[in-house]
């Protein structure tokens, strides 16, 4: 999902950038006192475990990639402003220090992937989780994956400098990121079921209740 610079308009870029440093200075403002020394560790723990996963990448059609993101699992874990903050982090070190997507494009891949996916997938758990929190981790890591590569297609197709129109950028990444957004859900609710057990109290927010599958 790491988008390459060229592919994407100046103004495009621009728009994104805009909007991903307004979402994280907000961000910024809502975990702060949050991040606790317990906390902490936690949080290094998530930004490697991600930093990892998303170097594993496959090409899809049109020149951009898929590969593993993990923000929603980052939110549910950290809540979503710590996840977010998180989540671009990796992403600008991934694209600063080994190149994988572009500079020009960083606050797109940051809003795509940082941003969209995270708060989208905090929402899908956060909608499903008083019914079944395996399945609200579930679908969380499916949708919130999804709507990231949506995001990443609409700005493609808007795109003069990408040779593709906007039906084709939007069926390619969303046709493919649904697919891997299946293994993406799967993994983010076993590995949430299993820190849950093991761990309930690094969980935010309240005591959280017995995790039924």
């Amino acid at each position: 999902m790491h988008i390459p610079d060229g592919f994407l308009d100046l103004w495009v870029a621009a728009v994104c950038a805009l909007l991903a440093v307004g979402t994280l200075t907000y961000a910024t403002r809502r975990v702060n006192g949050e991040l606790t020394d317990a906390r902490a560790p936690v949080l290094g723990i998530v930004a490697a475990g991600l930093f990892a996963a998303q170097m594993l990448n496959w090409p899809i059609p049109g020149g951009t990639s898929a590969h593993f993101v993990g923000g929603a699992f980052a939110a549910i874990l950290l809540g979503p402003h710590l996840g977010a903050l998180c989540v671009a982090t990796v992403v600008t070190i991934q694209a600063l220090v080994f190149g994988d997507g572009g500079l020009v494009v960083l606050g797109a891949n940051v809003l795509n992937m940082a941003v969209v996916e995270v708060y989208v997938g905090y929402g899908v758990y956060r909608l499903l989780a008083g019914h079944n929190e395996f399945v609200a981790a579930f679908g969380a890591g499916w949708l919130g994956i999804t709507a990231g590569a949506l995001a990443a297609g609409l700005q493609l197709g808007v795109s003069e400098a990408f040779a593709y129109e906007l039906v084709t950028t939007l069926s390619i990444m969303g046709a493919g990121h649904l697919a891997l957004g299946l293994i993406e859900g799967a993994i983010t609710a076993v590995v949430y079921r299993y820190v849950a057990d093991a761990r309930p109290d690094i969980f935010p927010g309240t005591p959280r209740r017995e995790v039924s599958a």
